[in-house]
């Protein structure tokens, strides 16, 4: 830690520019990016931006990094509401419902249907118990009901079918109205389009961001194209961090990556061993009796 720290530590009640001490009529506030000292207002804190500069910036991006690589409890597309299991990162073993953007699990969803086969009822929304739309205008009209009330999840899909459709401008709207409210998949259709420079104008530091945001919500591909980037870079260790994430949320392809560094001797042994345990936890937590007679029968 920095000789300044150090002094911020003996006495951190003090602004850091001009040395006086909060009180009932003088707020000290943090310095937003490294939180190691406090202001009494804007003019102290420009006059000690010479001075502060270089170990805010190292904090920040310690800061910045412990969030980065801190293990997400689950991968962007998190659990099923109807059973609670973690959703599978195959997209085709689950199902998103028009009409209230939740992602169902394939053995839910199948569950729900057979019951209302025998029973000869109305068929509904797993989750929401709304009817089933039976036109894709039925879709179309629910999707933008869900986009009116700034549903992330549906700003984001609505943001792919423009795309899809050609309409750039409004997708990268959508995207980043997703991305504002936290839309881990929105952050990457981003990061992909900024890195790329198809839609706007590129720009590898929006990339960066967004690819970053994005594998801190747990989308585990774009954690791995990041563990890529600092590959290349020649940052081996930082690739590592990013591939042992993803390969422990259930990615198959980090953990592939994973035996190649294991066979170069970038990964440590143990490292390794404990990547692999988790990968096969992060799978096996995704089965269940009903996902399985799921995909065998549907």
């Amino acid at each position: 830690m920095s000789s300044e720290a150090d002094a911020i530590d003996v006495d951190e009640t003090c602004c850091a520019s001009c040395g006086i001490t909060a009180n009932d009529d003088v707020k000290l506030k943090k310095c937003t990016a490294c939180h190691l000292v406090k202001y009494c207002g804007v003019k102290c804190q420009r006059e000690h931006r010479s001075k502060h500069k270089r170990a805010c910036k190292k904090r920040a991006a310690e800061i910045r990094d412990e969030i980065l690589f801190k293990q997400p409890e689950s991968s962007h597309f998190g659990e099923c509401p109807i059973c609670c299991l973690p959703l599978p990162l195959d997209e085709g073993k689950s199902i998103m419902m028009a009409c209230c953007s939740q992602q169902i699990c394939k053995g839910c969803s199948y569950t729900n249907a057979i019951r209302e086969i025998n029973d000869s009822i109305q068929q509904r929304c797993p989750f929401c118990r709304r009817p089933l739309p039976k036109t894709d205008a039925e879709v179309d009209r629910m999707v933008k009901r869900r986009v009116e009330v700034n549903d992330p999840v549906a700003l984001r899909e609505f943001g792919t079918r423009c795309h899809f459709e050609g309409d750039y401008g409004s997708a990268i709207e959508y995207w980043t109205r997703a991305a504002r409210l936290g839309e881990a998949g929105a952050h990457y259709q981003l990061s992909f389009a900024y890195n790329l420079g198809d839609d706007v104008e590129k720009d590898m530091k929006k990339a960066i961001y967004h690819a970053e945001q994005a594998a801190i919500g747990g989308h585990y591909i774009a954690r791995h194209n990041l563990g890529y980037e600092e590959y290349d870079d020649g940052k081996v260790e930082r690739a590592v961090k990013h591939w042992i994430i993803a390969a422990s949320l259930g990615f198959d392809d980090s953990l592939e990556s994973l035996k190649d560094c294991y066979k170069e001797g970038c990964i440590q042994k143990e490292d390794f061993a404990a990547a692999l345990r988790a990968h096969k936890a992060a799978v096996d937590a995704t089965k269940s009796p009903q996902r399985e007679e799921a995909e065998a029968k549907w």
